[in-house]
């Protein structure tokens, strides 16, 4: 079986300022599919589990992707597998359309697409995704959601349809695991010096109203552009990452952020025209930069 997984942007995203006592923060946010996509062919064989992948130049040379037991994708086959006692084995093959270490889900997407095709191929379900990673359970939803927890729980709202979105992407990247961190030093250190008014200090544009505004606006089919904005930035400061966001708004985007932890950029556009000459000034720049469209589904059956 073979499909198109998307790759998701938030259009919105707080994270809590607080750890649970598993050592995962909380958020809120809308996640939204997006129409890049990677393709993933998962095939049922005896008694082993192969992974393979094919992976652009222009994203091996900096986002350095594992094809082995690493890769998230090989971990849901395997507790797919496990979980449903199968005396089977399967042969995944991943073909990347989405750059990695680009809060675009593009890893979480592959898992969810094995998850997918193994419940279609063995008629089995499988329990818990959040445990393979925290973006997984959306990518089995899709479309547009507001997603909170650590990200199991997904309530579908409206779709945000009808936009045109540009995502560019340079060379610089933060693990999820260190652009948590420096948030937490950022937060750290305004409470320090701030008490219980820091949140005005580190949150310009205060993260957590804005989830709530958009998800409303969104819901009553109003524009939400207004209200994008990214906890991470706050801590993350990458200059590939300023660099695309003033060439975005230069270009004519009604709004631009960094998605996820970073550090792919999205700019949403009202003028197609606009975008795509957005798009090659960035790629003409170095940069992967795409136009693309919000989807409503995570998956695209080719065969």
């Amino acid at each position: 079986m073979k499909v198109k997984a998307a790759a998701k942007i938030n259009l919105a995203l707080d994270v809590y300022d607080y750890k649970r006592p598993d050592g995962y923060h909380e958020i809120e946010s809308i996640f939204q599919t997006v129409s890049i996509y990677d393709e993933v062919t998962v095939e049922l064989i005896e008694n082993r589990i192969e992974l393979t992948c094919e992976v652009p130049e222009k994203f091996a040379s900096s986002d350095p992707i594992p094809c082995d037991e690493r890769n998230i994708a090989y971990k849901a086959a395997k507790r797919f597998i496990d979980e449903n006692n199968l005396e089977t084995g399967c042969r995944i093959h991943i073909k990347k359309g989405i750059p990695s270490q680009a809060g675009m889900g593009g890893g979480s997407t592959d898992a969810a697409a094995v998850l997918f095709c193994l419940n279609k191929l063995t008629g089995k379900t499988f329990s818990a995704p959040e445990k393979l990673g925290a973006d997984v359970p959306f990518f089995l939803t899709g479309g547009t959601a507001y997603v909170s927890g650590i990200g199991e729980k997904i309530y579908k709202i409206n779709d945000y349809s009808g936009k045109i979105i540009v995502i560019a992407k340079g060379k610089e990247c933060v693990s999820t695991a260190k652009a948590y961190r420096l948030l937490d030093e950022l937060r750290e250190k305004y409470r320090r010096l701030y008490g219980d008014s820091a949140h005005i200090y580190y949150d310009k544009k205060y993260a957590p109203v804005c989830v709530k505004l958009m998800s409303d606006a969104i819901h009553n089919g109003k524009s939400a552009s207004e209200y994008v904005r990214n906890s991470f930035e706050d801590a993350i400061h990458l200059d590939e990452v300023d660099d695309i966001k003033t060439k975005m708004m230069k270009c004519g985007a009604e709004a631009s952020c960094m998605t996820g932890s970073g550090s792919a950029v999205f700019g949403i556009f009202a003028d197609a025209e606009k975008a795509q000459s957005c798009a090659e000034l960035l790629e003409n720049d170095g940069y992967f930069s795409q136009v693309c469209e919000p989807v409503s589904e995570s998956f695209i059956i080719i065969e």
